[in-house]
């Protein structure tokens, strides 16, 4: 062991950063299988992790300070990564929208972010599962609102959707996020392609369209109501 310590104290620094990449990727596939394994991520603990990767306990800590460290600093890095493959997803406009529903292509910047959940297919899946950590995916939604709203926000009439907006983001941002954690979960049954085709197609679905009844209204002129509405409640309430 003081062997071996030696030797990776005095290393190459290229050398030293390849055994870093393959320690931590051995830990973090570890944790997933023991997510797995346990089904829940609460009983996953440093001896079964470094038990599973191969490495000592002294090599875990020289890394991570424990089990929610370890988490915490694979989630901020995915969600680090993912901003900007969600940044060119919103600045997609309505004409391409149309233009990719017409021809049944995915909205530009869809299959990006499938591959980058399907490249981390080894510990991303069990993270967001029902048996990993459930503010994760919190915060893949929180980062969602973040990039997404202002450019949501671009064209309304005089802001007065400001309060539908927010509840419309939190409603269409779950349904997307819903709908990516199912095929991760469940195996990632459908292509890349395929799945970007149907999560863009789900956004436009409005009640009634599967059964041959689609529901039309006026947004604007029901989001000025709620605001009216919104505010006459205020004034009761004063």
């Amino acid at each position: 062991m003081r062997q071996a310590v030696r030797e990776e104290e005095s290393c190459p620094t290229e050398a030293c950063d390849r055994r870093t990449l393959r320690t931590r990727r051995a830990l973090r596939d570890a944790l997933a299988e023991e997510i797995a394994a346990t089904g829940d991520l609460g009983q996953v603990t440093v001896t079964a992790v470094t038990d599973r990767a191969g490495v000592t306990r002294r090599t875990f800590y020289s890394h991570f300070r424990d089990i929610p460290d370890l988490v915490g600093q694979l989630e901020a890095e995915a969600i680090d990564e993912l901003r900007p493959l969600v940044a060119t997803l919103a600045r997609t406009d309505l004409d391409e929208l149309a233009s990719a529903l017409a021809d049944c292509e995915p909205c530009p910047g869809a299959e990006d972010v499938l591959r980058f959940f399907k490249d981390r297919a080894s510990y991303l899946p069990a993270l967001l599962g029902d048996g990993g950590d459930p503010a994760f995916v919190e915060k893949v939604k929180g980062m969602v609102r973040e990039v997404v709203r202002d450019r949501a926000a671009e064209g309304l009439p005089l802001g007065a959707l400001g309060t539908f907006l927010d509840y419309y983001l939190a409603f269409a941002i779950s349904a997307e996020v819903g709908v990516l954690v199912q095929w991760l979960t469940t195996g990632m049954r459908e292509s890349i392609g395929l799945m970007a085709r149907l999560m863009t197609g789900l956004m436009f679905v409005r009640p009634g369209d599967l059964y041959g009844k689609a529901i039309d209204f006026d947004v604007p002129s029901f989001g000025m109501t709620l605001l009216g509405l919104s505010q006459l409640q205020g004034e009761e309430d004063d």
